[in-house]
């Protein structure tokens, strides 16, 4: 994360300035917004400040938060084409597509009011043998004060969804989100404000770059949830443990979709083009890399880039990608496709010609991709598709399985479908459709080796930001005890016995 920005004026880029933050309408180039940039001083204000009011916001139990979440909905609610909009100038992409991000909120925001209480309220469990006299049972308990670092590609949703979960475990919630889009952060805590006016500071923001985030993890929340790149990950995750803050790590990925010899391909090549260029490829679940098994690879070739040429790439009302917010992404996206090239492989669409003006990336399909370019093996984050000719689909699973990244993924297959899914080792698979899993907001979202770790989202997602707390308590007296000194000679020798008996017995 840099700790500089340029300044942006309608004339163009004039000079660098880590005092604010600048935001840009991604459409035009024009300056949208300026911020100051909070350091470490404000980053300690905000966390005792939410610190003095999380045991308040704890205390009012699942009923009294739940009444303040469904006020903040309604506000949302009610606001939602006001934040559409900013998102759409912020980050660029379609309006439909921003809206889309708010109604996926407040989907998230349904499930906590709809879950919270049945997934993180006591839970009883049955006494042992070993202890019949005690009652046992578990709560999950709030962590106190957690920081929340989000991304510029889906800066609403991504975010949106975590401080949800903090919020309904019963924490108070910091947000720093990207410097990109720090408007759209500063909306969902002013609606926060709006809708809650006796808890204002349960929910609070800070601007900035790196720096801002280094600040808030210094300043003594109780959990970090990150959502960004391995690389700046790598960095938080280090810091983080140096005082054993526990996070939640959502990173990069790389994800791979299989169709088999048995695909429906009209299907397949539907899905997968907007599940690899949606969002103009801005998504750690983008389908990065298709791999497709030999005996259907021409004819799903000639489906696919058929249906990437008439993906409309501007600024206008009737387009289906936007620019690329981030430009120091787009040598990326070059080296990219120009290894791909190098290594072999076509461009069937797109090329490297495909960068328009400064910010904006026509699609790219490569063809013919060797199973080690860098396009099948990194992380590209834009308008790109790879795809691999594999022999089988035992070749296509063990190209995912050795890769280094483990997020999200997509099989095609009439009739092993299911079977094919199973074998990866993924955090999530979409069968005969792309990206469905987002759209659900019971299903955990996470993954393993560079993709991170940790979860958001359903069930796990709430008791991500909940720890539990195990009782048990003695509700009258027994024969003897077995958690003091006072107990009868030869009781415990007598009880493994009879439980060896009863073991052994059973075969």
């Amino acid at each position: 994360m840099t700790n500089s920005t340029p300044t942006v004026t309608r004339d163009g880029v004039v000079g660098f300035d880590d005092s604010e933050v600048v935001t840009i309408d991604q459409a035009t180039g024009a300056e949208l917004a300026r911020y100051p940039v909070d350091g470490s001083e404000q980053a300690a204000a905000a966390v005792a400040a939410a610190r003095q009011v999380a045991g308040a916001w704890w205390d009012l139990g699942f009923d009294g938060r739940a009444q303040r979440l469904r006020a903040w909905q309604r506000e949302i609610a009610r606001a939602g084409e006001d934040v559409a909009a900013l998102i759409h100038a912020e980050n660029g992409k379609p309006v439909d597509d921003a809206r889309s991000e708010v109604l996926g909120t407040i989907g998230h925001l349904q499930y906590a009011l709809d879950n919270a209480e049945g997934v993180l309220g006591r839970r009883d469990v049955p006494a042992v043998q070993a202890a019949p006299n005690q009652q046992a049972w578990i709560e999950y308990q709030p962590y106190g004060v957690v920081g929340v670092i989000g991304p510029w590609n889906f800066p609403l949703i991504t975010p949106g969804a975590i401080v949800i979960n903090a919020l309904a475990a019963g924490n108070a919630v910091i947000l720093k989100p990207s410097h990109l889009t720090p408007g759209v952060g500063q909306w969902l805590v002013r609606a926060w404000e709006a809708a809650v006016p006796d808890f204002p500071a349960v929910l609070q923001n800070l601007i900035g770059y790196g720096a801002t985030g280094q600040a808030l993890i210094a300043a003594g929340v109780d959990k970090v949830a990150f959502t960004g790149s391995v690389a700046t990950g790598k960095t938080v995750a280090a810091q983080a443990a140096r005082t054993v803050t526990p996070m939640l790590l959502e990173l990069g990925g790389n994800d791979g979709a299989i169709v088999a010899e048995d695909a429906d391909l009209d299907e397949a090549a539907a899905h997968i083009v907007w599940g690899a260029l949606q969002n103009t490829g801005h998504g750690c679940v983008s389908l990065e890399v298709a791999y497709v098994v030999e005996s259907v690879y021409d004819a799903f070739v000639e489906k696919v880039t058929g249906l990437a040429r008439g993906v409309r790439v501007g600024s206008d009302a009737d387009a289906q990608l936007g620019p690329v917010p981030l430009t120091s992404q787009i040598p990326v996206i070059r080296e990219h496709i120009s290894d791909a090239l190098a290594r072999g492989a076509t461009a069937a669409v797109g090329g490297l010609d495909t960068v328009t003006g400064d910010r904006y990336v026509r699609p790219t399909i490569l063809v013919d991709v060797p199973a080690d370019a860098l396009a099948a093996t990194e992380e590209t984050f834009g308008p790109t598709l790879a795809v691999v000719k594999v022999a089988d689909t035992e070749e296509a699973i063990a190209l995912i399985n050795a890769g280094p990244y483990g997020l999200g993924s997509a099989v095609f297959s009439r009739g092993h479908g299911e079977a094919i899914a199973r074998r990866l080792r993924v955090g999530m698979t979409s069968i005969n459709d792309a990206l469905s899993f987002l759209m659900n907001p019971a299903l955990p979202f996470g993954g393993r080796g560079d993709s991170g770790y940790g979860r958001k989202h359903g069930e796990e997602g709430l008791r991500e930001f909940a720890y539990p707390h195990s009782f048990s308590a003695k509700t009258g007296p027994a024969r003897f005890s077995a958690s003091t000194f006072d107990r009868p000679a030869g009781a415990t020798a007598r009880a493994l016995a009879a439980t060896r008996d009863r073991i052994l017995g059973s075969d």
